[in-house]
């Protein structure tokens, strides 16, 4: 809609991906604000309470029946500040409200079915879950390879690509989005750990997103330049409001959880976003936290699985850290100074190269 002011009213200032994406953050972020207390307050007269796993430290029993699938207020909220900020002729902003949309839907599947049965282990199974994420996400890849997006691979630290991976690249942007939506939902499990983490990932992510977009930046930096693409930083704008207003509901301790319609979709476009600007490598290091988280688990299981124990007292690591003693605010920020840390030194990489 704003761009449609440009080019028809003649508003000179909407042309800007800045201002669009600045206004995008804005809408985005009010919206959260405005519509979370109201659904907060339905989600309680309608019971639809986050069931706790009952293996989960005795510290989170007391959270039982907090309401969960706030991620469809802020994942909303990102949506509409989208079609109403950003060329919605582009393919690449179509592609992201595609993989948003998508794995919303999975995530929604899978809280309503553990909110019905008031269990976690309810839901969609972990087979069934990964089947339908695997096509989302190749309907998502797929049209990024139909529209002929670039198919090279790049690292941090080096200016040139490693090498083109051809009809291979969309299995492994595939594995790309899977892997990072499933990353960010098994970081969801302390109030706020997931959330800002995941706002400093779009923040650095938004800035390399506009970079490469850019013809001049891009070449005074040594990026590949992919024409058009600066456009899906609005969309990460939008994306970092409508979770700055979450946190203030999820902060500890949380009147909300977004539950696997919030996760999914975030880890989702976090990597569609990482895909796009040919940063799929450096993504390890931009989500540091949800790497660690994920690895934490991996290890956990193929440990009892294959020795009979166990490498931590319990996984994912924050839950480890719990059963040592440490306090939940206290895991939750210094994950995010990690997180921190992590992001800066990625977008360091952008000039180090």
């Amino acid at each position: 809609m704003f761009y449609w002011f440009y080019r028809h009213l003649d508003i000179n200032i909407f042309q800007y991906i800045t201002v669009r994406g600045g206004i995008a953050f804005f809408i985005s972020f009010f919206l959260t604000m405005w519509l979370m207390p109201k659904f907060i307050r339905w989600a309680k007269q309608r019971k639809a309470g986050q069931p706790i796993y009952e293996y989960a430290p005795d510290s989170h029993q007391e959270k039982a029946g907090t309401p969960t699938m706030g991620g469809i207020v802020f994942i909303g909220a990102t949506l509409i500040a989208t079609v109403l900020t950003a060329k919605l002729n582009n393919y690449y902003v179509v592609g992201g409200i595609l993989a948003i949309s998508l794995f919303t839907l999975i995530g929604i599947k899978d809280d309503l079915s553990k909110i019905t049965h008031n269990a976690n282990s309810a839901g969609l199974s972990s087979r069934a879950k990964l089947i339908l994420q695997i096509i989302a996400g190749f309907i998502v890849v797929g049209m990024l390879y139909y529209a002929s997006h670039s198919t090279t691979l790049f690292t941090p630290f080096y200016k040139m690509p490693l090498f083109d991976m051809g009809y291979f690249a969309v299995i492994f942007w595939m594995l790309v989005m899977v892997a990072a939506s499933n990353a960010v939902n098994l970081t969801d499990g302390l109030d706020g750990l997931a959330t800002v983490p995941s706002i400093m990932a779009f923040f650095t992510l938004s800035v390399i997103v506009y970079i490469t977009g850019h013809a001049i930046i891009s070449s005074y930096l040594l990026l590949p330049n992919i024409k058009i693409v600066g456009e899906l930083a609005i969309v990460g704008a939008a994306m970092i409001g409508s979770l700055i207003a979450f946190l203030w509901y999820n902060s500890h301790p949380a009147q909300v959880f977004m539950g696997d319609s919030g996760s999914l979709p975030m880890g989702a476009f976090m990597g569609y976003m990482a895909i796009v600007c040919k940063s799929e490598i450096l993504l390890v290091i931009i989500g540091l936290i949800f790497v660690i988280e994920t690895v934490s688990v991996i290890l956990q299981v193929g440990s009892y699985k294959l020795r009979q124990k166990r490498v931590f007292l319990m996984a994912p690591i924050h839950h480890h850290f719990e059963e040592k003693g440490w306090k939940e605010n206290k895991i939750i920020v210094r994950f995010w100074i990690i997180s921190f840390m992590a992001n800066l030194v990625a977008l360091m990489s952008l000039k180090l190269r």
